[in-house]
């Protein structure tokens, strides 16, 4: 089955967990949705979370119909779909995450977003490489009446639309990485969300923009950095030229913490960062940590880390003081045999 064929059934199935997740904001308490509903091995599953993962369960039946899936879902786990079928027989792999941003979104502080990205079935051996379509879709605040919605089918480019609750109307949106060649007067950042090691992190964050960004005169800043709790809203942010440059390194703080007796911090896993391909398909470069090609199976487990460059300009420039900020701190071995150049 041509990818091309799915698009419209996972739109739709994105409008049914939205709407699900936007009336729910609307009719209950923060404190409701913000309580928590499980402390599972991988994250913190809060209220909030079941009322998509319910929306999940119920619309995904369209996209199984059409020909049989795994289901990899954050909260729900792996299940073949439609119920019945035998593994062997599935024809794709769906990677879910039905809100991306959770934190940020139960209390009304900014958007969320829903995720998805297909590959042929190849079992355990099947990775973010292997994806050829993904679509990721705003979930708006309450007082928000726009929100966008991305895709890509590999080879095909990044496509976008902005969309209004209000008038049930859309327009196509521009997807424009950042032509910048610098950090100076932008938007750049390391990503510490939450406690353990942030000192590290936003040491080495300080040394990228001293090179990268240069001297701010006295009381004068020369670049920013925006902290978006949600890898989605992350690539969002670069995919459509607002940030210029995003590393997660977060797996790589186990040596520190370790040191310090203190456990690992949550990290990004694949179903976060599933809809990778239409930052890349819009010409944002996406590697990991060590500046190889950025993948990783498309299971629920894996721990990754990942950089982001609006474009390859950032990347020559910013990638070479990362790494030796790294190297220096005993976090990252030499990089990657596959970097560019």
């Amino acid at each position: 089955m041509d990818a091309h064929a799915l698009l419209e059934p996972l739109a739709r199935l994105h409008d049914l967990i939205g709407q699900g997740v936007v009336t729910a904001c609307a009719s209950r308490e923060t404190r409701d949705l913000a309580a928590v509903a499980s402390d599972e091995e991988g994250d913190t599953i809060y209220e909030i979370d079941r009322v998509s993962e319910a929306e999940l369960l119920a619309g995904v039946a369209e996209l199984a119909a059409l020909a049989p899936i795994v289901l990899v879902a954050e909260g729900i786990g792996e299940r073949v779909l439609p119920d019945g079928t035998a593994p062997d027989a599935a024809v794709w792999r769906v990677i879910v995450d039905p809100i991306d941003g959770t934190r940020g979104l139960m209390y009304q502080k900014r958007s969320g977003w829903i995720l998805t990205a297909v590959a042929p079935e190849r079992g355990p051996a099947t990775r973010l490489s292997d994806v050829v379509l993904a679509v990721q879709t705003e979930i708006p605040l309450l007082k928000q009446h726009l929100y966008d919605r991305l895709w890509a089918v590999r080879g095909d480019g990044a496509h976008g639309e902005r969309h209004n609750r209000l008038t049930g109307t859309s327009e196509a949106l521009a997807l424009r990485p950042s032509t910048a060649t610098d950090l100076a007067h932008g938007f750049g950042q390391v990503a510490r969300f939450f406690p353990g090691g942030r000192d590290v992190l936003a040491a080495i964050d300080d040394e990228i923009a001293a090179v990268t960004a240069g001297e701010a005169a006295p009381g004068k800043a020369r670049c920013y950095e925006d902290q978006y709790v949600s890898s989605a809203g992350q690539l969002y942010e670069l995919i459509v030229g607002h940030d210029r440059f995003v590393a997660d390194l977060r797996p790589l703080l186990r040596k520190v913490t370790a040191a310090r007796g203190e456990h690992p911090g949550i990290c990004s896993h694949p179903y976060d960062l599933a809809t990778a391909l239409i930052a890349e398909e819009a010409g944002v470069v996406l590697t990991d940590p060590r500046g190889g090609a950025l993948d990783f199976p498309l299971d629920l487990d894996t721990d990754v880390g990942w950089v982001g460059y609006a474009n390859d300009a950032l990347r020559r420039l910013i990638e070479p003081v990362l790494h030796d900020s790294l190297i220096r701190r005993n976090l990252l071995g030499p990089p990657s045999s596959s970097q560019e150049d």
